[in-house]
């Protein structure tokens, strides 16, 4: 069978651009599949102000540097979405949904991770309704309106303090009664006084009119008390799954799903390989991610060398 690339570069977030950088520039063929818009969750991250060098820089414009830095070298970029990896021998076959098949000696799973969904009745088919999982997307859609964010993480924090650019009024859901966030960001939060927050609660049922939403029921943790709350959007930040379904015949995810590797980024597959947030790790941050991406890159180059010897 012909191989048609050395590397192929499975998602196009921080570490997936970076491994592509590092790929072409060690004179790998490289490509890069991704089924959405390039950039992972830059693009869909407000601002982001832990990036080296950049006290602040808004996510859609560092997702569009890292796009052109990332095809400079001549690495490949193509949309699809990726089903199953398949090894024979040497080679690895890339299957997606479209019917197309690649091959590589070597692939980077840099898929990520997918939102955590809340389970309620009816979610699937009041997402783009009024539940939205990206409020850089979405919020300007609730101009002067009353919007719930679920969750006391950083993401959640972050895009809370985001839709007061918008909403008259923003609410924030914790199942605790303190956040997980940063302090500096728990204080923004805390002074903002657009901003609601409402503790020892978690979302019930979505209220709906008119085929879109209009409240959500919150249940009490303690008192099990049930009260319905006005809302014109919810915006579910509570975690994340790893998106590895495409690799779980392989045996090289731990029992969440992430991918497990070593310092070298390798899975105890040879040749298949793992880069940023889809990884188990302690930290998952656009420098660790673009970290991952320049070693999985490097140790793959050292890996099709021993191949071609």
């Amino acid at each position: 069978m012909d191989v048609q690339y050395d590397v192929i570069i499975i998602g196009a977030g921080p570490a997936g651009m970076t491994a592509a950088v590092y790929a072409s520039r060690a004179g790998l063929k490289a490509m890069m599949l991704e089924p959405e818009a390039p950039g992972g969750k830059l693009v869909k991250t407000f601002e982001i102000s832990n990036w080296p060098g950049m006290k602040t820089v808004a996510g859609v414009d560092l997702a569009m540097q890292m796009f052109e830095h990332s095809t400079e070298y001549g690495c490949e970029y193509n949309y699809g979405r990726v089903m199953r990896v398949e090894v024979d021998g040497n080679i690895r076959k890339v299957i997606c949904d479209d019917g197309n098949v690649y091959t590589a000696h070597a692939i980077i799973l840099a898929t990520g991770t997918v939102e955590k969904k809340l389970g309620l009745e009816n979610e699937e088919r009041l997402t783009g309704r009024g539940i939205s999982y990206c409020a850089v997307c979405d919020g300007a859609f609730y101009k002067e309106k009353v919007v719930t964010v679920i969750g006391g993480g950083n993401s959640a924090l972050e895009e809370a303090l985001y839709l007061t650019q918008f909403a008259s009024h923003v609410r924030i859901v914790i199942r605790r009664d303190v956040f997980r966030a940063e302090p500096h960001i728990q204080d923004l939060v805390n002074k903002h006084p657009k901003i609601e927050v409402i503790t020892k609660s978690i979302p019930a049922a979505y209220v709906e009119e008119n085929g879109k939403i209009s409240g959500i029921v919150l249940t009490n943790v303690d008192t099990k008390e049930k009260k319905t709350y006005p809302t014109s959007a919810v915006f579910p930040y509570i975690g994340s799954t790893p998106a590895t379904q495409a690799v779980a015949h392989l045996n090289v995810t731990d029992p969440e799903g992430y991918l497990i590797v070593n310092e070298k980024m390798e899975t105890t597959v040879p040749g298949v390989y793992g880069a940023g947030d889809v990884c188990s790790k302690n930290l998952r941050q656009i420098v660790t991610a673009v970290g991952d991406g320049a070693v999985a890159a490097q140790m793959i180059f050292h890996y099709i060398q021993e191949l071609n010897h």
